[in-house]
């Protein structure tokens, strides 16, 4: 066990805290509580860019080849002792003490991993067998190898296992995409890539809105988001994780980034009522 740290918090989500190589605890701030990551990408490594990304050393790329044993054993040995041990008492505020999930998660794109599925059955099958089937499991991904057979083998596994994926989408025009995501993709793929999620598992959007040199995201981007959502068929989706910007970026465009007001959030928030989705909103 890391000592360094003696209690988790919102603002620092270490993935050393336990000195794992694929399992990671955080007290998340939407989850309102413990969350239990899975990280299948400990060589930092995503296909994507974002530019609030709190990963250091982030670089293009997959996942590698997971240990699937190790995994194993760190997860059993994990949820053993959340459920059966005194991390809860020594390191969690008594307020956050509740184990709320177990979330694909980590330093990179998850469905990155070609064992994706394998590890999602092996996930299941441990939560159940030391007692937590009612704990959910998501996965939190930028969505964009849903195409992809075993990342479809996957959600499906976790459709049936009561779980949901959390599916990003942070602009609705291929400008803001490339600014925030760092990526080139069309956004009318992207709602398609959504749909299709949505179709394999329950989705929730998660969209992370913030000031870039000082400016708030203009009417006209809002309004392409907006109807990106709409596109993507407001009646097919959970709702929508609005989220601002709250921990240290480690990437270099961070300079341009500025936290949103919870009032600013709540204006958005209201914008995406209108059309019929429930919102959770996370300043």
């Amino acid at each position: 066990m890391n000592t360094a740290q003696q209690m988790l918090t919102v603002d620092d989500h270490n993935r050393g805290f336990v000195n794992m190589t694929y399992i990671y605890p955080v007290v998340s701030r939407r989850a309102r509580g413990v969350s239990v990551g899975v990280n299948l990408n400990p060589n930092n490594a995503c296909n994507w860019h974002c530019a609030y990304c709190q990963v250091p050393g982030l670089v293009r790329g997959a996942a590698p080849e997971i240990d699937l044993e190790l995994l194993s054993r760190e997860l059993e040995a994990f949820l053993h002792e959340l459920v059966h041990g005194r991390f809860m008492e020594e390191h969690v505020p008594p307020e956050a003490r509740v184990i709320r999930d177990i979330a694909f998660s980590g330093n990179g794109e998850p469905t990155s991993s070609k064992r994706f599925a394998e590890v999602m059955a092996l996930v299941v099958e441990l939560r159940n067998k030391v007692g937590l089937a009612h704990v959910p499991i998501r996965v939190i991904s930028n969505g964009s190898l849903i195409d992809r057979l075993y990342v479809q083998e996957g959600l499906r596994t976790l459709a049936a296992a009561g779980g949901e994926v959390w599916f990003k989408l942070d602009g609705g025009r291929a400008e803001d995409i490339a600014r925030i995501n760092g990526v080139d993709i069309r956004p009318e793929a992207h709602v398609q890539r959504l749909v299709q999620c949505a179709s394999l598992c329950p989705t929730w959007v998660q969209t992370c809105m913030m000031r870039w040199d000082g400016e708030l995201p203009t009417d006209a981007a809002l309004e392409a988001y907006l109807e990106m959502l709409k596109a993507a068929g407001v009646e097919r989706l959970q709702g929508v994780h609005l989220y601002g910007v709250v921990r240290p970026s480690y990437q270099e465009e961070a300079v341009h980034l500025k936290q949103m007001t919870a009032d600013e959030l709540e204006h958005i928030a209201c914008r995406i009522r209108a059309l019929g989705l429930t919102v959770t909103v996370s300043p």
